[in-house]
C-alpha cells in the first residue's frame, strides 16, 4: 500500500493541483501506520486536506491506567494531542500539517481519540504546490517521512515526559473527582489555596507568570477534601445559596467569578486553576440587548407589559436588557441549572435592584419589573444558587448568605459585617415578589432551526462570536462558558444534525434534544452527527446541554408550544 502511495504521487507530480484528489484512500505504510486521505483541498488556497493515521497499541506502549476510565482517557486524549502538535511544529518545516490546538481546558475532542491503546488521529495539511502544480516529491516527503516521525515522536509512550504524562492525567481527574464531591459537600464551588485566578492579559487565557497573588481561602470557608491522587487538599467552598462577591475596583471581584464559571472544566497542570471546580449545572447570565427570545416565561420577572405583551410566553426581535436578562435566567432554569453567575457590570440595573426612592416615585402598578433582588431567595429555596459580583447594589445585603470581599485579590469572609450593616442601614425597600415557580418546559415545532439553503445544509461557526444555520447568523459572543472555537463548530453540527433527523418533532422538549444530541457524541462520538467517518474533521470539542439550547434560544427561526 505504501508503493500505491509512491506511484500515485510520482505520477501526479507537475500535474494540476486537481490531480491530488486522486490521493483519496486509505494506506497502509511499512512503518505500521496507517494513513487515510478523507479529502482534498480544490486548490492550494483552499481550506487544508483532511488526513486520518491510525497508530497500533504495539507501537504505542501506552500504560492501560492512562485510559481505563472515560476521565482519565479524555485526559490521556488531550496530553497526547497537546504532544503530538509540538512535534509537527518541531519537524514541519515548509509542510504544513497541524492538530486541532487546544485552550487551557481538558475536552473530548474530535482531533485525538485512544481505544484499546491505539491512537486515531485526525490532521490537516496544506499539500505542497509551486503556484497551482503538485509537488509530488515534497508531498511523498511529507506522507513518508514528516507525519510519522511527527505521530511516532509525539505519541509513543516511550518518547513522551512520562512524569508530565501522570501529572496532567491524574489532575483532571482529581478536578473530575472533586466537582463529584460538591455536592454531598453542600458546596457550588472550591478554590484551593495556592491556585492563581488571574489571566497574563484581557485577552490571554493563559496564567498571569509574574507578580499574581496565589490565592488564599479566608478561614471562616475553609475547607479540607481528599483528592485521589494529590491527597488532602485546602481551600476556599462557597456554599449553597446567595454569596456576593463584593470589594473595590480593580480588586479581583470579576477574576475570581471568571474562574468560578470556568471551573466547569477540568484545566491543564499549570495553568493556576487546576483545582477550581464548579457544580456542572453553573450558568454565567447577563443582559444582551437586542437579542431574540422566543416563547420564554419571564413573568416571574416581568408582567403588565405596556399593550398588553405576553409575559408568560414572551417573545420578541429585540430585547431590552432588563427582559433578555430574564429570559436567559429562566432558559437556564429550564435547563436545570443549579448555581447563576452574575456580574453586577454586566446585568440590567433596572433588572437587579429598584430601591427605596425609585419605588416611591414610581409605584409597583405602574412598574413591570419584578427586580432579582426579590426572587433571588425563592430561586435558592429551589435549590438554585447564586454567585454574584456586586460592587454598588448595597441592598444584596439584606439577602446574603455569604458575601466576599476582594482585598488585592485577597478574599475575606465580611458575612458578619455585612449583616450588622444592614441592621444598622436599613434600605427601607418593599420585597415586590411572594413566590416563584419553575418555567415550564418549551418544545420546539417541526421546522424550526432551518439550515437549508437552496437545497444544502449550511452549519458553520465563526469562532465563538457567532453560528450560521441555514440563512441565519446567530450571536453567541455573550455565552462565556463556551472556551473553544471547536465546541461552537460542534454546535452548529449538532443543530444541523437535529434539523435534518427529526429530533425537532414538536414532542421533545429543548431540553430533551439538547441532552439527546450530547449523549449521542458522548456515546457513538463526533462521527454520530456525520454518518461517515471521512466527513467528520478534528476540529470539534464537546460542549455542554446548556450552551446547545443557548444557541437555538438565540435562533429567530425557533418556534415553540409549552407542556
Amino acid at each position: 500500500m505504501e508503493e500505491r502511495l509512491r506511484r500515485v504521487l510520482s505520477e501526479i507530480d507537475g500535474k494540476g493541483y486537481g490531480a491530488y484528489r486522486s490521493l483519496v484512500g486509505a494506506y497502509s505504510l511499512s512503518c505500521g501506520l496507517e494513513l487515510r486521505v478523507d479529502h482534498v483541498q480544490p486548490d492550494p488556497f483552499a481550506p487544508p486536506s483532511r488526513i486520518r493515521a491510525k497508530v497500533p497499541p504495539r507501537l504505542l506502549g501506552l500504560p492501560r491506567w492512562s485510559f481505563d476510565d472515560p476521565i482519565r482517557r479524555m485526559a490521556c486524549e488531550d496530553f497526547l494531542l497537546r504532544s503530538l502538535g509540538e512535534a509537527l511544529r518541531r519537524l514541519r518545516g515548509r509542510h504544513r500539517a497541524f492538530v486541532y490546538e487546544p485552550d487551557q481546558e481538558v475536552l473530548r475532542r474530535s482531533a485525538l481519540r485512544v481505544e484499546d491503546g491505539g491512537v486515531e488521529v485526525r490532521l490537516y495539511a496544506d499539500l505542497p504546490a509551486s503556484g497551482r502544480r503538485v509537488l509530488g516529491l515534497e508531498a511523498l516527503r511529507l506522507f513518508l517521512e514528516v507525519l510519522p516521525r511527527a505521530l511516532l515522536e509525539g505519541l509513543t509512550y516511550g518518547r513522551l515526559d512520562r512524569a508530565a504524562f501522570k501529572e496532567h492525567v491524574e489532575t483532571v481527574e482529581d478536578n473530575c473527582h472533586l466537582r463529584g464531591k460538591l455536592e454531598e459537600m453542600g458546596l457550588v464551588c472550591f478554590v484551593a489555596d495556592g491556585a492563581i485566578l488571574p489571566r497574563a492579559s484581557g485577552t490571554s487565557t493563559r496564567p498571569m507568570s509574574q507578580g499574581a497573588i496565589p490565592f488564599e481561602s479566608p478561614p471562616e470557608l475553609a475547607v479540607e477534601v481528599e483528592l485521589k491522587n494529590r491527597g488532602r487538599v485546602r481551600g476556599m467552598g462557597i456554599p449553597r445559596g446567595v454569596t456576593l462577591i463584593t470589594g473595590g475596583g480593580y480588586h479581583g471581584k470579576s477574576t475570581l467569578l471568571e474562574a468560578i464559571e470556568l471551573g466547569v472544566y477540568p484545566h491543564v497542570p499549570g495553568d493556576g486553576r487546576e483545582l477550581v471546580a464548579t457544580v456542572e449545572g453553573a450558568v454565567k447570565v447577563r443582559a444582551e440587548d437586542g437579542r431574540v427570545v422566543r416563547g420564554v416565561d419571564i413573568s416571574p420577572f416581568i408582567s403588565n407589559l405596556p399593550q398588553g405583551i405576553r409575559t408568560d410566553l414572551f417573545s420578541t426581535d429585540d430585547a431590552s436588557g432588563s427582559t433578555s436578562q430574564a429570559a436567559s435566567i429562566q432558559e437556564a432554569v429550564e435547563m436545570g441549572a443549579t448555581l447563576l453567575l452574575l456580574d453586577e457590570d454586566t446585568s440590567a440595573t433596572n433588572f437587579m435592584i429598584r430601591d427605596r426612592r425609585m419605588q416611591a416615585l414610581i409605584s409597583k402598578g405602574k412598574e413591570p419589573i419584578t427586580p432579582f433582588i426579590d426572587q433571588v431567595r425563592n430561586l435558592s429555596e429551589l435549590g438554585i444558587s447564586t454567585v454574584m459580583v456586586v460592587g454598588g447594589s448595597g441592598d444584596y445585603l439584606d439577602v446574603a448568605d455569604v458575601v466576599i470581599m476582594m482585598d488585592e485579590f485577597r478574599p475575606l469572609d465580611v458575612t458578619k459585617r455585612a449583616r450588622e450593616i444592614a441592621r444598622e442601614i436599613p434600605s427601607g425597600r418593599e420585597r415586590e415578589a411572594s413566590g416563584y415557580e419553575r418555567p415550564k418546559e418549551r418544545v420546539p415545532l417541526p421546522g424550526s432551526l432551518s439550515v437549508r439553503v437552496g437545497g444544502k445544509a449550511r452549519a458553520k461557526a465563526r469562532g465563538t462570536s457567532a453560528l450560521v444555520l441555514g440563512r441565519e447568523e446567530v450571536d453567541i459572543s455573550v455565552l462565556s462558558q463556551l472556551v473553544e472555537d471547536g465546541q461552537a463548530r460542534a454546535i452548529a453540527q449538532m443543530w444541523r444534525f437535529a434539523a435534518e433527523r427529526g429530533l425537532l418533532d414538536g414532542r421533545r422538549s429543548l431540553r430533551e434534544v439538547s441532552t439527546l444530541l450530547l449523549r449521542e457524541v458522548e456515546e457513538r462520538g463526533f462521527e454520530a452527527l456525520f454518518g461517515d467517518e471521512g466527513l467528520c474533521g478534528g476540529d470539534l470539542a464537546l460542549p455542554r446541554a446548556f450552551e446547545i439550547a443557548a444557541v437555538a434560544n438565540r435562533s429567530s427561526s425557533l418556534r415553540v408550544r409549552t407542556r
